[in-house]
């Protein structure tokens, strides 16, 4: 974003220490009449969050509800995430690996919970929150646990469910090899006898996506017999 220049008013608002109700208003009436539309658009209202220390009560409603509906709803695929997007909005939201503030942590799972398919990269970025405030203690989301321990909390268990809530499969968790590897570098981080009771059995409940087992699949299944110079007619 060094390279970015906001807009107008934007550039006047964002060095201002407070974003008031007014400022938001005019963001609204001039800069995004129809909402976010474009990338540029999206990276204006990401850096007003950065650069105001102090927004006013409007402000986070309304910066999820525009974020989400451009990155889910307006961004190609409609109603939908792929690699493309998640990978920017990585880019966009964490330093390190870890997402930089409370609000960009709930946009995440704002993100999580409009969109109609969930790409393993987003939720295992979400789920990376848990594992970086278990390993390294900083973060968004070392801030918004309720209580700091070397364990699987009741907290963290419904965060995890949360980001994980598609993919139950008939009552059991179905997951990619790489959300299952997420989940064991948290395990992994914790003290067992620091874990809450129902954090043995959930890990215990899980099993791997179908047709996701770590090998790589050809798209056309045909006999290597087939691929054989003697073999094509």
């Amino acid at each position: 974003m060094s390279e970015f220049r906001l807009p107008y008013p934007a550039s006047v608002i964002a060095g201002k220490a407070c974003l008031s109700a007014e400022d938001l208003s005019t963001l609204r009436r001039t800069l995004f009449p129809h909402g976010l539309r474009t990338y540029n658009d999206a990276i204006t209202l990401l850096a007003l969050n950065i650069t105001c220390p102090k927004k006013c009560d409007e402000w986070p409603g309304y910066f999820l509800e525009a974020m989400t509906d451009f990155v889910v709803r307006y961004s190609y695929p409609p109603n939908a995430l792929d690699d493309v997007n998640v990978a920017w909005l990585i880019r966009m939201l964490s330093s390190d690996g870890a997402v930089r503030s409370a609000l960009e942590l709930e946009l995440v799972l704002s993100i999580i919970d409009a969109s109609g398919n969930v790409p393993p990269e987003l939720s295992v970025f979400a789920l990376e929150q848990l594992r970086i405030a278990l390993t390294d203690g900083t973060g968004a989301y070392r801030q918004a646990r309720p209580i700091h321990r070397q364990g699987v909390t009741v907290h963290d268990l419904a965060f995890i469910r949360f980001v994980l809530r598609t993919a139950y499969d008939h009552g059991q968790l179905a997951l990619t090899r790489l959300e299952i590897a997420v989940l064991e570098r948290i395990d992994q981080a914790t003290l067992p006898g620091e874990n809450h009771p129902d954090w043995a059995p959930f890990i215990a409940g899980i099993r791997p996506r179908r047709g996701d087992d770590g090998r790589d699949w050809r798209w056309l299944r045909v006999p290597d017999a087939m691929f054989r110079r003697d073999a094509v007619a």
